[in-house]
């Protein structure tokens, strides 16, 4: 398969690895968490161009084809707590994207490198979503539209029927509410995954986000 070249085959490429990573530590956590056992041999976690993520050995061949993720992250699970586990597994991520990011674009001019760091920074990073440190770059929304009816999620609202369902979400650490979708609702263990207007995907808490009037649904 040829490498991207230009600044937006690149930013598709990269961007898609990256939403690949994002569903490895949130939607898919669990299943990447089990996954990561300290007693086989060194583990990776890539990013696929398709969206998919994959754990596995690095490549054998030297150099690789392309810079190489943080080698061994599953040793490291069982020493540290979960959390901060999975932010030090995203922030290698990070690194990772970047380095693959600039590795397609060594033959861009300064202009073009420029252009796509600042729209690959425009984003949210992984270590942001997995502790919930989020920038407001692309995603704040404004209230301009004060016709629109909302209402106040509750213990009452948590079935299968928030599918599909517009909110806003209230994000105190920027003091900014965010226009989201919810994908979907796990009723027993009270998580939603919803998404963002950029196409970021996280897990919430519906028991902490219920408590604390953190979302309106839209009518």
């Amino acid at each position: 398969m040829a490498h991207p070249r230009s600044v937006q085959e690149i930013l598709d490429n990269v961007t898609a690895r990256k939403d690949g990573l994002r569903k490895a530590l949130t939607v898919d956590v669990d299943r990447f968490y089990h996954e990561c056992d300290p007693d086989k041999d060194n583990l990776c976690l890539y990013g696929e161009p398709d969206g998919s993520w994959a754990l596995d050995l690095p490549a054998e061949e030297v150099p690789a084809e392309l810079p190489e993720p943080c080698l061994g992250i599953n040793f490291a699970r069982d020493g540290m707590a979960r959390k901060e586990w999975l932010a030090l597994v995203a922030v290698h991520s990070d690194a990772w994207i970047m380095s693959v990011a600039f590795y397609y674009g060594a033959k861009l001019n300064f202009e073009q490198r420029k252009s796509l760091f600042n729209q690959m920074n425009s984003s949210s990073t992984l270590f942001e979503v997995v502790t919930g440190k989020r920038e407001a770059v692309g995603l704040k929304r404004g209230r301009q539209n004060m016709s629109v009816k909302r209402k106040m999620v509750t213990d009452g609202d948590i079935s299968t029927n928030l599918k599909g369902c517009r909110a806003e979400l209230y994000w105190p650490d920027d003091g900014n509410w965010y226009s989201v979708v919810i994908n979907a609702v796990n009723v027993k263990k009270r998580m939603a995954t919803i998404q963002y207007d950029t196409g970021e995907i996280e897990e919430l808490d519906l028991t902490e986000v219920i408590h604390d009037e953190q979302m309106y649904l839209l009518e």
